[in-house]
């Protein structure tokens, strides 16, 4: 933690050097000796060819020694280099074949190992640059400077300049230099490189924007927010050059393999001399046991696997942590903002007899205007969404712990706590607290002129992706979820239990999430996931800490390993699938890449590959276990391709109106409650305003849905048996909608409704509301989650 703590004071001078062009010119210095080497070796090896073709052996001998020489000299200097990190220099083995090949005379052997020797590191340098493009691309896109606006006068400031506060102007495809909020008007990002969507997003005036994202519309002003070092993109540049700094254990683990494969070879070549008495023999097998890029392959796989994670919104610090994430077998997780969406919305609106739903939202909305409760913002927000004209509030005044109260439309209102003692609440409020109870929601009570008038129910709804997360999580090698959260019991249990989650555990403090860390890492390989600052410590316990970062906490960020930029959570399971895959790959690379090569030196040394033959036939392998492991950068078989733009649009379409339709479910619920209640005369203007809703705007929708959106879905995931189950729903819910026509039809006949239609009325309301909320359910996890 300290460490990382100390990078930050840095990070603005990090920023800068990455586009002085120093990382460049190293690269660069790094990347002439592959392909000048492998240009020469290729140069000899033609040369002798073409001599040896026209009957000059000598001239030959001499084109492939002089290869062979110059190939020597760049992989004497390798094995000294690994020998200096103390890593197993395999690439004595390249070393020995070469000078034992000039030493017995087989020339065109050494010129094909030294083709091989230079092909290899070609292939693996191009690899890594293809590996870490993504990478880079992060390091290179960073912002340095800014244009800061002081009165009327604009100027260019260095990023380190820019202040807390301060009023900047961002130009259309600038890319924003720090965290802060927009100043006036609307602004139109492209978040792709911190989320990896293409989709354009649209920021109000007020509302947040993350450092690293594009302008892709006109002019805007933003206020700052935090300084460049503290601001998401730094973080993410410092976790980004981090990524790929530190060996991954499956890189080590190659390496442990090179500490006996290097004695195994040279163990074989020795018997092989002794058995035959010949020094060619010997030659053959150190000539099929170079493995020179074979070990990199492991390396190659980790790149490829940061390089794929941070284009789907997901940045590892190292390739450690990536290799442990494919190991985990246990999940240990945070309820609030990152199982749920994180802020409350609206679950539903009661209102007291005599008044309607949207009268006590409305109200409820206009005075909760004033006050800065994060319940108050979910209430104007809803009123806001269903297009509810509010009142502008007068005599306001706010008390902590019990709400604010003032006049609204020449009414007294309040809005909070009730102050009506539980046992003195009238039926209707009873059954708003007792559903309360049962739902694990919080209410907000409106009182009118003293009197209870309404509630408005919130809760902190279960993300749309949640479930699919948890089944891909399980999919992915996870044996063990646990969820953690300060929160209290009935809430937990109830996101627990449609989750099917292993193990809840509520009310629990920091130093108790610690605790259940460190006893599930006792078990296996644990993975934290988090978004709060109390999250930080449990993080930082667990063998592979991941945060939700888009709206997470620096120390958040700080203490995890692995960071998810967009705010979506199945980008965890994304890094997950892509960890398993990178690690199944390294191994197999190098196990399978060097079992290759032990079954050639076993022929070798039987006299059955004579060393040219042998070094085409490990220059086959070398490649074929480099382009294996670039298999890292590919989805994996299976995977779901991206959605087609008209499907992606239905979607957002109709999870828009799924927004729209929650007052019609309310309205259901509230008209089968008063024919529980035996007011007839009420309750027959509730059911008539049901059908109303059900004519008019939820059977439209269910219709649409069916025929535009499901056939769009089932050209895309495999045809109509993924939506089956779903038009059966539409076929019941228009069912029951029929019905309540026909029991109004019948009331209309006699004036009322009779007694005996009373019960099945009310169970073909409820039986309706149920359905509706398992359907807009269903849908909104297996469908409107597909899209970004």
């Amino acid at each position: 933690m300290h460490a990382r703590r100390s990078q930050r004071s840095t990070a603005v001078s990090q920023l800068g050097a990455i586009g002085d062009g120093q990382g460049r010119q190293a690269w660069s210095a790094r990347g002439l000796l592959e392909p000048a080497l492998l240009a020469v070796t290729a140069t000899a090896l033609l040369s002798g060819g073409i001599a040896w073709a026209a009957g000059s052996r000598g001239v030959a001998d001499a084109c492939w020694a002089a290869g062979t020489v110059l190939a020597v000299v760049p992989a004497v200097a390798w094995v000294l280099a690994a020998v200096r990190k103390g890593r197993a220099g395999v690439d004595l083995i390249a070393v020995l074949a070469l000078a034992g090949t000039l030493a017995v005379g087989e020339y065109l052997a050494g010129a094909l190992i030294a083709l091989m020797l230079a092909t290899g590191r070609a292939l693996d340098a191009a690899a890594e640059r293809r590996a870490s493009h993504d990478l880079r691309a992060l390091l290179e896109h960073a912002p340095r400077s800014a244009r800061r606006r002081n009165g009327r006068e604009v100027t260019v400031v260095p990023l380190a300049e820019v202040a807390v506060g301060d009023v900047l102007v961002v130009g259309p495809g600038d890319v924003v230099p720090v965290d802060g909020t927009v100043l006036t008007g609307t602004a139109e990002l492209d978040e792709s490189v911190l989320t990896g969507e293409s989709a354009q997003v649209e920021r109000g005036t007020g509302e947040p924007v993350r450092s690293g994202v594009v302008n892709a519309g006109g002019v805007f002003e933003l206020r700052a927010t935090a300084t460049a070092q503290d601001s998401t993109y730094a973080e993410i540049v410092r976790l980004a050059q981090h990524a790929g700094a530190e060996r991954a254990p499956t890189v080590r683990l190659a390496e442990r393999y090179a500490a006996w494969f290097l004695p195994l070879s040279l163990g074989l070549a020795a018997l092989a001399w002794l058995l035959s008495g010949s020094a060619v023999r010997a030659v053959a097998v150190l000539v099929v046991a170079t493995p020179c890029p074979l070990l990199l392959a492991a390396p190659v796989a980790v790149v490829s696997g940061l390089s794929r994670a941070a284009r789907r919104g997901v940045i590892v610090r190292d390739g450690g942590a990536l290799e442990r994430l494919g190991r985990a077998r246990t999940l240990v997780i945070d309820k609030t903002g990152t199982l749920t969406v994180g802020r409350p919305h609206v679950l539903a609106v009661a209102a007291a007899p005599g008044r309607s739903p949207s009268e006590v939202l409305r109200l409820a909305a206009s005075l909760d205007q004033v006050s800065a409760h994060v319940l108050a913002e979910a209430i104007v927000r809803e009123a806001r969404a269903r297009n509810l004209t509010l009142s502008l509030p007068a005599d306001a005044t706010e008390e902590p712990g019990r709400g604010p109260t003032g006049t609204v439309d020449g009414l007294r209102l309040g809005v909070g706590k009730s102050g009506v003692p539980q046992a003195a609440l009238p039926d209707w409020a009873q059954a708003v607290d007792n559903r309360a109870v049962l739902d694990g929601a919080a209410i907000a009570w409106l009182t009118v002129d003293g009197a209870l008038a309404g509630a408005v129910l919130l809760q902190d709804p279960l993300r749309h992706d949640a479930p699919r997360t948890v089944r891909r999580l399980r999919s992915a090698g996870l044996t063990r979820l646990l969820m953690l959260t300060g929160d209290r019991a009935e809430p937990a249990r109830e996101v627990g239990a449609v989750l099917g989650l292993d193990d809840v555990r509520a009310g629990q403090l920091p130093a108790d999430k610690v605790a259940a860390v460190q006893e599930e890492r006792a078990r296996a390989v644990t993975v934290m996931v988090g978004d709060g600052v109390n999250d930080a410590p449990a993080l930082a316990a667990a063998d592979i800490g991941v945060a939700m970062g888009a709206r997470g906490s620096t120390a958040t960020s700080e203490a995890a390993d692995i960071v998810l930029t967009t705010d979506r959570v199945d980008r965890l399971a994304d890094a997950m699938e892509i960890a398993v895959r990178a690690r199944r790959i390294a191994v197999q690379s190098a196990a399978g890449g060097m079992a290759m090569s032990l079954l050639a030196m076993i022929a070798a040394l039987l006299g059955w590959l004579p060393p040219a033959v042998g070094a085409l036939l490990q220059e086959g392998i070398d490649v074929a276990v480099i382009l294996n492991a670039l298999r890292a950068l590919l989805p994996a078989r299976g995977t779901r391709t991206a959605l087609e733009p008209d499907a992606e649009d239905l979607i957002h379409r109709f999870a828009a109106e799924h927004d729209d339709l929650r007052d019609s479910l309310d309205a259901i619920r509230e008209a089968a409650g008063l024919l529980s209640a035996q007011d007839a005369p009420g309750s027959l203007a509730a059911v008539r305003h049901v059908d109303e809703l059900l004519t008019t705007r939820l059977l439209p929708h269910e219709y649409a849905e069916e025929h535009q959106l499901y056939p769009a879905l089932n050209r895309q995931l495999g045809g109509p048996e993924t939506t089956e189950t779903m038009s059966r729903a539409h076929t019941e819910i228009a069912r029951l909608s029929r019905r309540i026509t026909t029991h109004l039809r019948m009331a209309d006949e006699t004036g009322t409704l009779k007694p005996e239609q009373i019960d099945d009325l009310r169970a073909c309301l409820y039986g309706l509301h149920s359905v509706l909320r398992l359907h807009f359910s269903q849908e909104e996890e297996s469908y409107f989650s597909l899209a970004p």
